[in-house]
């Protein structure tokens, strides 16, 4: 349960994508290429293994459809929930009946959902010794409390603009980092809206 917690505090109050890389070349078209990339993502689906700063993992299901809506599913009897509709980022602890809400335009995942990508004033293009590979580091410095987003994609032809999102690493204010990569990526694929909608928790009784 820890992991899910502490998944939800990164991706709200601060994002951070990134498989680590080294040095040489950036190309500069890359983040005109990595907006585009996400621009031409209308949904994805992916299974996800997530792991904190101490190695501890935890698998899933994500689900995104573009604009504004994204799900991420736990397996493993973990009976909590992290949902975007549309309009607001949830985080729903079933087991406690609780549910936590954010504005999705004031969260790092705006990034990821928003209808139109604009990532010059928050996101540069990191070095990286892998040709094929393409990291994006964004924070936005006027709202340093949502930490950073680092995006890493991999060169695919058959990609929604030749890039395929990787993974992401979440750094929160207080510098403590959550590792998402993600497998079997499918890209605009049918995904109902309904997908995004989730069962309101109940309260426990003290």
């Amino acid at each position: 349960m820890f992991l899910v917690k502490m998944l939800a505090r990164a991706l709200i109050p601060a994002l951070a994508v990134a498989l680590a890389v080294p040095a040489p070349a950036v190309t500069s078209g890359d983040l005109a290429a990595v907006e585009a990339s996400l621009g031409a993502t209308r949904s994805m689906t992916a299974g996800f293994v997530q792991a904190d700063g101490k190695g501890r993992q935890m698998a899933g299901t994500l689900t995104l459809k573009r604009p504004g809506m994204i799900r991420f599913a736990y397996g493993g009897g973990v009976n909590m929930l992290l949902v975007a509709n549309g309009k607001t980022l949830n985080f729903i602890d079933y087991d406690v009946g609780q549910k936590s809400s954010w504005p999705i335009a004031k969260s790092p995942l705006a990034v990821l959902l928003s209808p139109n990508p604009d990532l010059g004033r928050i996101a540069r293009v990191m070095p990286s010794d892998n040709a094929q590979v393409v990291v994006v580091r964004a924070r936005d410095a006027r709202r340093p409390e949502f930490g950073t987003l680092v995006l890493a994609f991999q060169r695919s032809a058959g990609a929604p603009g030749g890039l395929q999102l990787e993974g992401w690493t979440a750094i929160d204010a207080q510098n403590k980092k959550t590792i998402v990569r993600l497998s079997n990526q499918r890209y605009n694929v049918s995904v109902p809206d309904s997908v995004f909608t989730f069962a309101e928790p109940k309260r426990k009784k003290a």
